[in-house]
């Protein structure tokens, strides 16, 4: 990635990514971590819907269709949902860790425009672990998963506890994700939010 910060890579110290035992398996379907969830969530009508799967490794690949509400220039993805895409991708692989983490940094580059209609083919890893923080890094291809590179990211995860949604979040919405009685959904409900 050109220009890449220094905040983005990893100390000496890091170690390589360990996929959970219990983490779902290679090619699962991962679902929404919370339905209201603007990536991710089947409640938000447009919402970017992005389905992720579990891949090799500490590894996801994921999906979305851009649709006319995530435009910015006539035609065209809006650089800002792009980036949300690459967050939610990234984010899903703490599901893979099982580790509740939020974003901590996202840097983007916009390779290529990427047309209403088109199919964004996402696909990230974790790089590694130091601690509390979580690095990675996704690409977003168009025309497939092999098709031309059009966006790709590096972020930093950080560590949490689920008491740090509950300080932030509005209330209302953190009962009723808490009270779930699917213990899987409850804990997913606050896994990559910031």
């Amino acid at each position: 990635m050109s220009g890449t910060s220094a905040a983005l890579e990893p100390p000496a110290d890091a170690v390589k990514p360990v996929r959970h035992p219990d983490a779902p398996v290679p090619g699962e379907l991962l679902g929404a971590h919370y339905e209201h969830c603007f990536g991710c969530g089947g409640e938000q009508a447009h919402g970017l819907h992005l389905e992720a799967r579990a891949g090799e490794g500490v590894t996801v690949t994921a999906e979305f269709t851009v649709q006319p509400a995530h435009q910015g220039a006539p035609g065209l993805a809006h650089g800002g949902v792009l980036a949300t895409a690459l967050d939610e991708t990234l984010g899903s692989l703490n599901w893979l860790l099982r580790t509740i983490a939020v974003t901590g940094r996202l840097e983007t580059d916009f390779v290529r425009p990427v047309p209403v209609g088109t199919t964004l083919y996402l696909e990230a890893e974790v790089t590694a672990v130091a601690r509390r923080k979580i690095y990675s890094s996704a690409t977003g291809r168009i025309g497939g998963p092999d098709g031309p590179l059009a966006v790709r990211a590096d972020a930093l995860f950080v560590e949490v506890a689920v008491e740090h949604f509950v300080s932030h979040g509005r209330e209302a919405e953190i009962r009723a994700a808490m009270s779930d009685p699917d213990q899987i959904r409850r804990t997913r409900a606050f896994e990559v939010n910031p």
